[in-house]
C-alpha cells in the first residue's frame, strides 16, 4: 500500500491560492488516473484538478469554500489494495487519537471496496469517447450509454464535455419535477407569505438560487462568477474615465475573400475560417504601430507592455463572460491565430480553461456583432486602457468613389467601437489607433493566401 498526496498545482506565474468549490469525489470513492477530484476558482476561471494516480480517496484535507494555497495538499489518496495502520496518517495527529483514526480509515476501505463493485455503463455502440468524469455523472444520474450517444458535445471533435452532461441530465430532471414542487410554487404565488427557495429534487450544482415573491416575481441569486463580474464592472467604470470613438469599416472585400477560401482553408487546416481571427490581425498590428495604447494604469505611473497580449471576450452558456488571452498576438500568422481562437473559444464553453490562458492581457477586443448588436460601449478591462467591440457585418447601400464619378452600391460594413482610458489615452491617440485598424481591413488584399 502506498499513499498520494494530491496537491493544488501551479496555475500561472501571478496565482498564488484558490477557493476550493466543489468535491468531485467523497471518501471511499475509486478514482482514475486524469479523473478529476474537485474543482477550484480563482477571481476569473473555474478549473478541475486531476488525480495523477489510481486510487481510492481516503482523506479531504480541505473543505468547499477553503482558501488552498498552491502546492498545498488537498486530499490524500491509497494506491494498493489495502491500507496498513503505519502508512494511512497524513498528518500528525494526538497519541490517544490514532488508534480510533485507523478505524475509521479501515472501515472506508470496506465501504471503498463495496463502492468499485457497483455496475458501470454498457459498451457505446459507436467509438465515440467519453471522459472518466463524463462517465462518472453519468453513472451517478442514472445515464444511459444509450442516452449519451444521443447528447450533442461542445467539445473537440464532438466529444460531450462536463457541462454538455450536466445541462441534459438538468433539462432532464426539469420536465419530471415533482407535483410536491410545483404545489409548493402555487401556493407561494397564491398567498402573502415571505419568499423562498423554490425546491428542486437533486437539482445540479449549476443551478441558480431562485425566490419566488408573493405576486409572483422571481428573484435569482447572482452566480459567483456573476457577483464578480459585477465587481469588476464597477471598479472599472469608477477608475477609468471612459470615452468612445467609433467609426465604420467597408470590409467587403474581407466577407469575399473569407467566402471563397473557408472550404480550403478547414479542409487544408482541419480549423474553421470566423471573421475573429482576420480582426485579431488587424488589432495586433494597430497595437505595434501604436504601443501607447499597450499600456497598463498601476496607480501613477504607466507600464508599456513588451508584449501584445489581446484577450477575447467570449460569452458562456449560462450567460456569463470570460476572456481568454492570446499571448504574442502580433508574433501569429492568420492559420495560427485561428487555431489559437478556436481552440480558447471551445475550451471557454467547457469550462477547461488554465488560470494562465486568462491572464496578462494588455488588450481586449469584444464581438458584440455576434449577438446582432450594430456596435457598444464596453466597459475596460483592468488594468487595461483600451478595448475594441466588434459590430455586427451588414450590407448597406454606399457611395462608391471611382475614376469615373460616384456610384450608390451595395457593400459590407461594420462599425468599430473603441472605448479608451482617458486618463492617459487623449482622443488623438484613441481614434488613430481605431483609423489604424479600418486601414488594415479596408487595404485586405483579396488575392492574399491564408
Amino acid at each position: 500500500m502506498a499513499k498520494f498526496e494530491l496537491k493544488l498545482p501551479k496555475m500561472g506565474e501571478s496565482v498564488a491560492e484558490a477557493t476550493l468549490t466543489t468535491w468531485l469525489k467523497e471518501v471511499g470513492d475509486e478514482i482514475e488516473i486524469d479523473e478529476a477530484v474537485f474543482e477550484i476558482a480563482t477571481d476569473k476561471v473555474d478549473s478541475e484538478v486531476p488525480s495523477e494516480v489510481d486510487g481510492v480517496l481516503i482523506e479531504k484535507l480541505f473543505n468547499v469554500d477553503d482558501v488552498v494555497k498552491v502546492g498545498q495538499t488537498v486530499a490524500i489518496i491509497s494506491t494498493g489494495d489495502a491500507i496498513s495502520e503505519t502508512t494511512v496518517i497524513t498528518k500528525e495527529k494526538e497519541e490517544p487519537e490514532i488508534q480510533e483514526s485507523i478505524q475509521e480509515i479501515e472501515k472506508t476501505v470496506i465501504i471503498a471496496k463495496d463502492t468499485v463493485q457497483a455496475p458501470v455503463l454498457g459498451q457505446s455502440s459507436t467509438d465515440r469517447f467519453y471522459s472518466p468524469l463524463v462517465k462518472n455523472i453519468a453513472k451517478q444520474e442514472g445515464v444511459t450509454i444509450e442516452e449519451l450517444d444521443a447528447i450533442i458535445g461542445t467539445g473537440k471533435e464532438g466529444r460531450v464535455s462536463k457541462n454538455d452532461i450536466i445541462e441534459y441530465v438538468a433539462s432532464k430532471k426539469n420536465k419530471i419535477e415533482t407535483k410536491e414542487t410545483v404545489k409548493v410554487v402555487e401556493e407561494v404565488a397564491s398567498k402573502n407569505i415571505e419568499p423562498i427557495a423554490v425546491p428542486k429534487q437533486n437539482a445540479p450544482k449549476v443551478a441558480a438560487t431562485v425566490k419566488v415573491e408573493s405576486n409572483g416575481n422571481e428573484v435569482i441569486e447572482l452566480s459567483r462568477m456573476g457577483k464578480l463580474i459585477a465587481k469588476n464592472m464597477v471598479e472599472s467604470v469608477s477608475t477609468s474615465a471612459h470615452v468612445q470613438s467609433f467609426i465604420e469599416v467597408d470590409v467587403t472585400t474581407i466577407v469575399n475573400w473569407r467566402n471563397n477560401v473557408k472550404n480550403a482553408f478547414e479542409k487544408q487546416e482541419g480549423e474553421k475560417l470566423t471573421y475573429t481571427p482576420i480582426f485579431l490581425e488587424a488589432v495586433a498590428k494597430a497595437l505595434k504601430k501604436y504601443p501607447l495604447m499597450n499600456i497598463s494604469v498601476n496607480g501613477d505611473t504607466v507600464i508599456k507592455k513588451k508584449n501584445i497580449n489581446i484577450g477575447m471576450a467570449a460569452a458562456l452558456p449560462d450567460g456569463n463572460l470570460i476572456v481568454p488571452v492570446i499571448k504574442n498576438a502580433d508574433q501569429l500568422n492568420l492559420v495560427g491565430m485561428a487555431k489559437v481562437v478556436n481552440d480558447l473559444a471551445v475550451r471557454s464553453r467547457s469550462n477547461a480553461l488554465k488560470p494562465d490562458e486568462i491572464q496578462d492581457g494588455t488588450y481586449t477586443v469584444t464581438n458584440v456583432g455576434t449577438f446582432g448588436s450594430v456596435f457598444g460601449t464596453p466597459i475596460i478591462n483592468q488594468p487595461q486602457v483600451g478595448i475594441l467591440a466588434l459590430g455586427a457585418i451588414r450590407k448597406v447601400p454606399s457611395v462608391i468613389e471611382t475614376s469615373e464619378g460616384d456610384f450608390i452600391g451595395v457593400r459590407s460594413k461594420m462599425y468599430l467601437s473603441h472605448s479608451y482610458d482617458h486618463r492617459v489615452v487623449n482622443g488623438a491617440l484613441g481614434s488613430m489607433f481605431i483609423k489604424a485598424v479600418a486601414d488594415y481591413l479596408e487595404a485586405w488584399d483579396i488575392n492574399r493566401d491564408f
